[in-house]
């Protein structure tokens, strides 16, 4: 199979079928070769959409015809199922284009090699065995491939199934060589496709089956990521079950934005809140250093005054780092009086995390032309800050 980095694909159309999670990676990968995108999908998910939105890419939610290969170089059809995977191999191999999918495909050597594939086929083969199967929740990170756990890697390599969120690495299955099963069950602001109780079901079931079942979230499946929930949902069930722990990003999310939650002499502490529930603005003014909330862009007009009703100070910081660690990343400061123009004037929205306290600024971004303080030119997040 030529790798991809040995194909000139400039300029060069391709066509992506399948709007989830999966082709959302690797649309993004197409993009940076300089390939001109189509994507065939009913529907797409948050990241395509974005490049949907931003005329990065064309989308079509017609089934995929012979004609609409007549210009095609390459076909890329990782989320289909083998009925439909062999069909678009035939009509790829009838227009003499090249093709892919999660068996078959062309590799960015940077990512991935023999040597690398076959570490996760031993990997696999040495998996724990089970009539049952087992069910791995994974945290998979704040954003970026390479911000996941070394232990969470490899129990991704293991897989025979991903059950997984939208905000997950789902896009590392390709640089592992990973040819698992992926059910997106991915939840999106006020839409939940697939109910809680309906994926604890899922995780069940295909353990039953004898599967390695790898539930992949965003961060930490213990931060508000219903991680608990299906652990107790898998041990009632009589389904064997281990958690790997995730990078936060109640944590890491500001740090990309060169906001540290705390910082000596400024703040001791951090109060985590979840945005869809209601905490005492109170509460939250008592509190004397960092609060950080997750899930909470749509109320954050609602809580940035009734913190300001309550006694907060409106010239307190405030800063919105949205989509951390991934090319869309994009961040805003302001206070508590100004914070919300300044979102709906950047246009930033979910998935963000917000940050109130005196930490936001300490390490002021040099290139910020906003930003009066400066920065040490030395630090090596610098080009990450507010834009």
């Amino acid at each position: 199979m030529t790798p991809l980095h040995a194909m000139d694909l400039a300029g060069k159309p391709v066509l992506v079928v399948g709007g989830g999670p999966i082709s959302a990676a690797r649309v993004a990968a197409l993009l940076a070769t300089g390939a001109t995108v189509r994507v065939h999908a009913p529907t797409l998910c948050e990241d395509l959409r974005d490049l949907y939105a931003s005329d990065a890419i064309a989308w079509n939610t017609a089934a995929v015809t012979a004609a609409d290969l007549a210009d095609v170089w390459l076909v890329s059809a990782d989320e289909q199922d083998p009925a439909e995977t062999e069909r678009l191999r035939a009509l790829a191999t009838a227009a003499k284009a090249w093709f892919e999918d999660g068996d078959a495909r062309t590799y960015d050597a940077a990512t991935i090699d023999d040597a690398v594939i076959e570490a996760n086929v031993t990997l696999r083969e040495l998996r724990p065995e089970s009539s049952t199967g087992k069910v791995v929740l994974v945290g998979g990170g704040p954003g970026a491939d390479d911000l996941i756990t070394v232990r969470g890697r490899r129990e991704l390599a293991r897989a025979d199934v991903v059950v997984t969120d939208r905000l997950a690495p789902v896009g590392l299955l390709r640089s592992l060589g990973s040819t698992a099963e992926v059910v997106d069950v991915g939840k999106t602001p006020y839409r939940h496709p697939v109910p809680q109780h309906e994926i604890n079901q899922i995780l069940i079931d295909r353990a039953r089956r004898g599967q390695y079942v790898v539930r992949l979230k965003g961060g930490d499946p213990f931060v508000l990521g219903r991680g608990g929930e299906e652990w107790i949902a898998c041990r009632e069930a009589g389904v064997e079950v281990e958690v790997v722990p995730g990078v936060s990003s109640a944590f890491a999310a500001p740090l990309a934005a060169l906001v540290p939650v705390t910082h000596r002499g400024v703040a001791a502490g951090v109060l985590m809140i979840s945005g869809h529930d209601e905490v005492s603005p109170d509460v939250l003014v008592q509190w004397p250093h960092t609060i950080v909330v997750l899930m909470g862009m749509g109320r954050l007009p609602e809580l940035a005054a009734s913190l300001v009703r309550a006694g907060k100070d409106p010239a307190t910081p405030v800063a919105v780092v949205h989509k951390a660690y991934s090319p869309q990343q994009r961040s805003v400061r302001g206070t508590l009086d100004t914070i919300t123009e300044q979102v709906l004037t950047q246009q930033i929205g979910n998935p963000a995390v917000i940050v109130i306290g005196d930490v936001v600024g300490q390490l002021a971004d040099p290139t910020d032309p906003t930003d009066p303080d400066g920065a040490d030119p030395g630090n090596p997040h610098a080009a990450n800050g507010s834009s």
